[in-house]
């Protein structure tokens, strides 16, 4: 908890100090933050159809590396958010 504590009282000087970002930054931001959700689903999509093709079995592959990627996707997003 101290340290959660000590992350956001350097966070709120850096603001202080620094002022708001551009809105430029923010929308970097929120392109980042889709790449990073995007690109381990769709990389688990195209693997999952490669195997389902080579093994014959329809879509089971690709529904579950679809779910993989999703939550790779959503967990790199939440640490990427919290980084300190």
């Amino acid at each position: 908890m101290a340290d959660t504590v000590r992350v956001r009282a350097e966070r709120h000087r850096r603001w202080r100090e620094e002022g708001e970002p551009a809105i430029a930054h923010r929308l970097a931001q929120i392109g980042v933050l889709g790449w990073i959700v995007v690109t381990p689903i769709l990389i688990g999509l195209f693997l999952g159809r490669w195997l389902d093709r080579a093994a014959g079995t329809g879509l089971t592959f690709a529904g579950a590396l679809l779910m993989v990627g999703a939550g790779l996707g959503a967990w790199s997003a939440w640490k990427w958010m919290n980084h300190a």
